[in-house]
């Protein structure tokens, strides 16, 4: 009978023969953010945010909103948003994330409320301006949505932007519901 100790020396030479190849491998390139990753950085930090629901059939009477807006930047990826505010019909709690598909070249931005509310919405830039539309130009619109939203951001300055959110019903013409502004703390 042989000694299996040359079999075990061959097999543990291949092991560290093949352990070797692997170290001496470059380590994989991270991806890197592309520019227009770095129009997320806009939103990051706390702002105060302040609107008026203008009164209407969706809308109800109106009235002034405020939010306080806690938003970081994940990895130059995304923004994630945490809001707190209070409004006409109370108070209420938000977490969102934004990001940037470059497959579609659009903002992506999905957000979830303490009502259980869930939103999905696209966007895109031009400039100092960025057009949201919800629900999100994609496959997640809801069976028997009829209206779509448009906000518009106008970034007026790096520390204050103002909006307006339009609702549109059943493809008709757009009609203004909110407007405000923003300033970071």
């Amino acid at each position: 009978m042989k000694s299996a100790l040359p079999l075990a020396l061959f097999l543990y030479l291949l092991l560290l023969t093949g352990s070797w190849r692997c170290w001496a491998q470059a380590e994989p390139q991270l991806t890197k953010p592309s520019p227009e990753r770095q129009h997320l950085h806009y939103f990051v930090g706390t702002w105060q945010i302040e609107w008026e629901t203008l009164p209407g059939p969706m809308t109800g009477a109106g009235g002034k909103i405020m939010v306080t807006d806690h938003n970081e930047i994940l990895g130059d990826f995304f923004v994630v948003f945490h809001r707190e505010g209070r409004g006409p019909r109370g108070s209420g709690k938000e977490i969102g994330i934004l990001g940037y598909d470059p497959t579609r070249k659009v903002y992506t931005y999905e957000n979830f409320s303490d009502d259980g509310d869930v939103g999905r919405a696209t966007a895109t830039i031009s400039g100092d301006t960025w057009v949201v539309l919800a629900p999100a130009t994609d496959n997640c619109q809801k069976v028997g949505d009829n209206f779509k939203e448009r906000f518009t951001i106008k970034e007026v300055s790096p520390i204050s932007y103002t909006f307006i959110n339009e609702l549109s019903v059943d493809g008709g013409p757009w009609t203004k519901i909110e407007q405000g502004k923003a300033a970071k703390k």
